[in-house]
């Protein structure tokens, strides 16, 4: 064999081996994940998912970032019969997706707490296994309260503890407390009065107490912001801005309050109502889509994501408030950082009551937005 026949051999070798390689077949079972989420979210569930595929190289994870628009995207998915096997959910939506029998029912331990294994349950049935809880606290600006020599907010204040330190907080430059025209920011004033707002709850005569309570901080004592007053700022910019000393808000703004607050600040619990103290406990985590044909490998990510370790990994944040007990109560949630009090809010999840999520809740908000408008304005 001459040297040039050696040559055009060994070069059609090569391309064979390296055609070859190119069509080299993943034996790995891919399972394809959705959610949702800021950039510092998803920094930190991308190297957890890679670790779940070095401890599971069977399993392939296609992750699926969906940062806006998610619900509506997710709906569309189902309706073409393409749903991601593993689905990140909150109980504002998951009762859609339940009752129409599009996710898998699901079972876990006793490491998470009661109330947010019920707020992702429907009908009696467990769909998600949770991440984390959502719940509603006071902010305080500290430093404001110190200046006007205001006793910081105890744990067991009243309605009108809240109005009275409200109305020492206002002043030309400065508002009491924040005030938004979402359900969701006036749901604990309705609860902890003894009413709530689905149809059959607002007309009660506590549920109307505790709007017309509300409205009048803005419309009657003038300690929270008018529409023309806060303008295109939001409630968590006037906060920043110390035009408001108080601000109901959730565990989601203890990241940018770190960051960005040039004045020392804390969280009490929501003041006390006829019926006590009593917020929305909201819960997102991980269900599984009923079509999925990957359901065993499917399960395996989620029970992977709930475990200790990875929910020490989205805790340390501080971005979320753990639904596993023993991360809770551990020093990767109570780790000295502010808030001073954060165990305020683990310790208001036994007086919490899941949002009353119904099939309809959207057509029910809406509804409620539209009606609520004159009375706040």
């Amino acid at each position: 064999m001459s040297s040039t026949t050696k040559l055009l051999c060994a070069v059609l070798l090569i391309c064979i081996l390296a055609l070859c390689g190119c069509h080299k077949h993943d034996s790995r079972t891919t399972v394809q994940f959705a959610s949702w989420g800021s950039k510092s979210e998803i920094d930190i569930l991308k190297p957890v998912l890679s670790e779940f595929e070095k401890e599971n190289p069977d399993i392939k994870v296609d992750f699926m970032h969906i940062p806006q628009n998610y619900f509506q995207k997710i709906h569309l998915l189902f309706a073409s019969n393409t749903a991601p096997d593993v689905i990140f959910i909150n109980n504002l939506y998951l009762p859609i997706y339940a009752n129409a029998g599009l996710l898998e029912e699901l079972n876990t331990d006793d490491n998470f707490y009661p109330q947010s294994l019920n707020a992702l349950s429907w009908q009696g049935k467990l769909y998600a296994i949770p991440r984390d809880v959502s719940n509603l606290v006071i902010y305080y600006n500290k430093d404001m309260f110190l200046k006007k020599h205001i006793p910081f907010p105890k744990q067991n204040w009243t309605f009108d503890d809240f109005l009275q330190t409200s109305k020492k907080l206002t002043d030309k430059n400065t508002f009491g407390i924040s005030f938004e025209e979402d359900p969701l920011f006036y749901l604990p004033y309705l609860m902890s009065n003894g009413g709530g707002f689905l149809p059959e709850e607002i007309k009660k005569a506590e549920s109307q107490e505790a709007i017309n309570f509300y409205a009048d901080l803005r419309n009657k004592y003038h300690t929270a912001p008018k529409k023309n007053e806060s303008a295109s700022a939001t409630m968590a910019q006037l906060f920043l801005q110390e035009r408001i000393g108080m601000y109901l808000s959730g565990r989601w703004m203890v990241p940018k309050l770190r960051e960005d607050a040039s004045f020392d600040w804390d969280i009490a619990q929501f003041p006390k109502g006829t019926k006590g103290s009593i917020v929305q406990l909201d819960a997102s985590g991980w269900a599984i889509s009923k079509s999925s044909k990957h359901k065993a490998e499917a399960l395996k990510l989620i029970n992977y994501l709930s475990d200790e370790k990875s929910i020490e990994k989205f805790t340390q944040s501080g971005l979320i408030v753990p639904a596993r007990i023993d991360v809770a109560n551990s020093q990767y949630f109570l780790n000295g950082q502010k808030p001073k009090n954060a165990k305020v809010f683990i310790d208001i999840i036994e007086t919490s009551k899941p949002t009353p999520v119904t099939v309809d809740y959207r057509e029910i908000l809406d509804n409620l937005k539209k009606d609520m408008e004159k009375r706040f304005n």
